[in-house]
């Protein structure tokens, strides 16, 4: 199974949740693009947290400037296609997008969300609960079954909000799978901790 990892916002903790669905799931990790911060990539941080034996997949696309990729790109006097993202040849992968769904990958409008569906990938949804939430992660819900991407449900980094997530849940139909109990330090341990509590939803 391909799972991509995305998420309602930038800096909602999508990178923490595909390290510890990788964890749980004992999947490879792959990054597609890295949008600066190339020093202490997405990928690096991961490999800090999974077991030896798991695979990091070389990123297909490292740009210099933490921007959206398609400014980025640009930048760096580079040009992203949906072609340049070649898939790595293993069934059982964590994927982790850049941004949220509708973040540009270059100036012909291609997105995140085409990037998804041309992987062929199921999803799961990072949100945080924060004034603005709902209408961002029922936005993302609708963009995802609108695409006809299989959304397997919402992981919320941070505290619970029960009034909040009952009613994106009804709206949305999507199920809350769980809550990442968020601290600012992440390691290896806090990482298998809480994939515990998600290796079973996965089985």
């Amino acid at each position: 199974m391909k799972i991509f990892v995305t998420g309602i916002d930038t800096n909602v903790g999508k990178t923490v949740v595909a390290g510890i669905l990788a964890s749980a799931l004992k999947y490879d990790y792959w990054k597609p693009i890295q949008s600066g911060d190339l020093q202490n990539s997405d990928s690096i941080k991961v490999r800090r947290w999974l077991d030896r034996g798991q695979k990091i997949h070389k990123e297909s696309i490292r740009l210099k400037n933490p921007l959206s990729p398609h400014e980025s790109a640009r930048l760096d006097k580079k040009e992203i296609t949906l072609d340049q993202f070649e898939l790595p040849k293993k069934e059982k992968l964590i994927i982790e997008g850049a941004g949220g769904l509708m973040v540009p990958l270059n100036d012909k409008g291609d997105c995140i969300i085409d990037l998804i569906k041309q992987l062929d990938a199921k999803t799961v949804l990072v949100s945080k609960n924060y004034l603005g939430s709902i209408n961002h992660t029922l936005m993302s819900c609708h963009v995802l079954a609108s695409n006809g991407i299989q959304n397997m449900g919402i992981i919320i980094n941070g505290e619970p909000n029960p009034a909040s997530e009952e009613i994106i849940t009804a709206i949305s139909g999507v199920p809350i799978l769980g809550h990442v109990h968020w601290t600012p330090k992440i390691s290896k341990q806090f990482i298998q901790e809480e994939s515990k509590k998600f290796k079973k939803i996965f089985e």
